[in-house]
């Protein structure tokens, strides 16, 4: 019978130590399986992945061409129908209740609902995403499915950089054919100072 004083690791799962500079009886001695010289042998001497000795690298000769739709790929955090069993009947399953129960975090396109498990009694769900599956078991509860749509939010969402509100232009109280007639009045002419007329000298 297994007790605490008679427990032992699987055998092979654990290794003896590899015990460095011991001496040279301890087959690990003088250079301690480091070799002689060279950049590996010295402390915290040590080489990058993929470097080749300073020749191109493999990765850098090789072309790189066609399309990757992994950059285009968006993640959904994933929810089981046995994790929403706590929340009580009637209670309105969104985002911000998944979050605050740190059933879901971090950054993702959206909410999927997978059918894993049984729903006891009626949840308002609210994700983006939901199976067939676990559709069906939470209206057999009594419950609903609302579905998100991201595009009509960003449509309704207002612009922080667009000001909504109209703002009235100012009244003009001055009469503009006053203005009008001090432009198209006529300045008076100044007298031109006759100028004096001088020969040059040859």
């Amino acid at each position: 019978m297994i007790r605490l004083h008679n427990l032992r690791p699987r055998p092979g799962s654990r290794h003896r130590v590899k015990r460095l500079g011991c001496g040279e009886s301890s087959g690990h001695g003088k250079t301690s399986g480091k070799g002689h010289k060279g950049q590996k042998a010295r402390s915290g001497g040590s080489i990058r992945l993929g470097f080749e000795g300073g020749q191109m690298p493999l990765i850098r000769r090789l072309p790189k061409r066609g399309f990757n739709n992994a950059a285009f790929h968006k993640h959904y955090a994933i929810v089981n129908l046995d994790e929403l069993g706590d929340f009580k009947a009637g209670t309105k399953v969104n985002e911000q209740l998944l979050r605050e129960s740190n059933l879901i975090r971090g950054h993702f396109a959206g909410i999927k609902i997978l059918g894993g498990g049984d729903v006891k009694h009626g949840l308002n769900v609210e994700a983006d995403k939901i199976s067939a599956g676990a559709r069906e078991k939470i209206e057999k509860a009594g419950g609903t499915v609302t579905l998100r749509d991201r595009q009509t939010q960003k449509k309704m969402a207002p612009r922080k950089d667009v000001d909504l509100t109209v703002k009235e232009a100012p009244i003009e109280t001055a009469p503009k054919t006053a203005a009008k007639k001090r432009s198209t009045a006529q300045k008076p002419a100044k007298a031109k100072s006759p100028r004096k007329k001088t020969s040059r000298k040859s």
